[in-house]
């Protein structure tokens, strides 16, 4: 079988080193190891750098992409290549490579699909209390949409298969380590974790440039995340709250009316039919959300299909 292991860059020609540096290129129960990089438009030496220690594949952006794009073109120049698995890992060596056999252990043991790498979150001094607490918060998201235990779901150390690979569409800019999870928990794609250390590290977080900044993309990614693959349940429960802010106002009017005071809750009876008619509107969009959503998962197995015969695999 053969490990790729990728690692998406951008301007990473300080810190690219050290992490291959510490990369294997024998691992138990593979006949070949190969490193590829995913070049996101960087402006430095990040391409030569890889080249000159030892590299196998490069696949580089003319401009800045995004992680998830960078991800997603790793996955797919990975099954191109005939990867059997494929490890996400880094490139600011934030994750030990020591521990790549232990993340890849349970699917050679057949036993998940995809392997997360649980950082200790609470031991990380680079990582300030509000950070913390929106890991926790997004994983905890995160196993409520996916209905998975990941307890990490942040976390970009992590392993799958060839077949699972092929399974993933990220249509998020921000990251990829979040709808990942959600898709294969839809999916039925069978998702474990392990524990795994990490390094001191070498420069500030590029996904956190500011709280601030950090904090508003975590909770647009969360929200984006209800709407897109929780579409029903967040629109019906949006139109009904709206659509039962409606009825009361109704009923509210109603009693003035039969109490003979109608006339000075006119107001009352426009804002209440103006949310009967938001409610409904947002209740059918619940449906019509549901019916996109069946045919996205239609399109993604017909993509799937495509993929199983234009690269097969050539396990052995």
């Amino acid at each position: 079988m053969k490990l790729l292991i990728q690692i998406p860059c951008f301007n990473e020609a300080e810190t690219l080193p050290i992490t291959l540096k510490d990369l294997p290129r024998e691992v138990p129960g593979f006949r070949s190891v190969e490193w590829l990089v995913i070049n996101d438009g960087s402006t430095d030496d990040t391409t030569d750098v890889a080249l000159k220690y030892g590299v196998d594949h490069i696949v580089s952006f003319t401009s800045n992409k995004g992680l998830a794009r960078a991800f997603m073109a790793g996955l797919d120049t990975a099954v191109r290549l005939g990867a059997d698995v494929i490890v996400n890992t880094d490139a600011d060596n934030q994750y030990m490579a020591a521990d790549i056999p232990a993340l890849i252990a349970p699917i050679l043991a057949k036993k998940a699909d995809v392997v997360i790498g649980e950082r200790p979150i609470d031991k990380i001094s680079s990582f300030s209390p509000i950070k913390k607490i929106l890991q926790k918060v997004g994983s905890s998201v995160v196993r409520f949409v996916s209905k998975t235990d990941i307890p990490d779901a942040p976390s970009g150390f992590r392993a799958m298969t060839r077949e699972a690979a092929m399974r993933f569409n990220v249509f998020n800019e921000y990251t990829y380590t979040l709808e990942t999870i959600i898709q294969g928990g839809q999916k039925g794609i069978t998702i474990t974790s392990v524990p795994v250390r990490v390094n001191k590290a070498l420069r500030p977080s590029r996904l956190v440039r500011s709280i601030p900044s950090y904090l508003r993309k975590s909770l647009i990614t969360i929200v984006r995340i209800f709407v897109v693959y929780k579409a029903f349940r967040f629109f019906i429960s949006v139109g009904l709250t709206v659509l039962s802010l409606g009825l009361a106002g109704g009923i509210r009017y109603l009693y003035y009316y039969m109490t003979g005071n109608g006339a000075g809750h006119v107001q009352s009876l426009i804002l209440s039919s103006i949310l009967l008619g938001v409610g409904f509107q947002t209740i059918l969009t619940a449906f019509l959300a549901d019916l996109l959503a069946v045919n996205r998962r239609l399109m993604e197995d017909v993509q799937y299909r495509v993929k199983k015969l234009e690269f097969p695999g050539k396990s052995d």
